[in-house]
């Protein structure tokens, strides 16, 4: 196994720090459905980075380059699902169903589904295997490589870790924020908001 990098650690860091759909997503979930639902929207986005690492070890960096139609495909595929649920916020703001906290296991996997489709759906965390990870190994990933299992890991661990904290933070608001309709209201149009935002910069994207 190679060693982990300072450099790996900060850059992977930033990348998972930086608020981007998966946070807002988890976000929203802990303020609808409070810390148990947050945390399980946190594992449903984590679990989402596993497709982009088999599609690393299975060698598609080459038909998913930009410019390419399957990565056009799923570019647009992820600004048709963001903007979807963007509206779908902004729309059912202040009337969104809440949860105890206890949610039942149909709505607990609901959770996970979704997160998990909005990171199969970000073709930026597939570049992001495609173009950084490679860097920090010694040959090109095989199938079921153990190097880029090992530093993929380590990024989802702290996916995991990084998000569990946005759920956590946004759980402890949740009260506050639910005591006044109007502030929920406003927090949830934002949260919408910051989705469309991002289908936006996603449909822009200087490929």
């Amino acid at each position: 196994m190679p060693g982990v990098s300072v450099e790996f650690l900060l850059t992977s860091f930033v990348v998972v720090l930086i608020p981007g759909t998966g946070v807002v997503y988890t976000v929203s979930s802990s303020i609808a459905g409070g810390r148990r639902r947050g945390l399980i929207a946190a594992v449903g986005c984590t679990l989402g980075i596993v497709p982009h690492m088999l599609a690393a070890m299975l060698g598609l960096s080459g038909i998913m380059q930009a410019g390419s139609a399957v990565f056009e495909v799923v570019r647009w595929a992820g600004v048709a699902y963001l903007v979807f649920m963007g509206f779908s916020m902004i729309r059912e703001a202040g009337a969104l169903p809440l949860e105890d906290g206890n949610a039942p296991v149909d709505s607990a996997v609901s959770v996970v589904r979704r997160g998990i489709l909005l990171n199969i759906l970000n073709p930026k965390l597939t570049l992001f295997f495609f173009a950084f990870l490679p860097q920090f190994l010694d040959a090109s990933p095989g199938l079921l490589d153990p190097a880029l299992i090992w530093l993929g890991g380590v990024f989802m661990l702290m996916t995991l870790a990084v998000f569990a904290v946005y759920a956590l933070a946004s759980a402890a608001a949740r009260d506050l924020i639910l005591s006044a309709p109007v502030v929920r209201r406003w927090v949830e149009r934002a949260l919408g908001a910051f989705l469309i935002a991002f289908a936006a910069r996603l449909a822009l994207t200087d490929r």
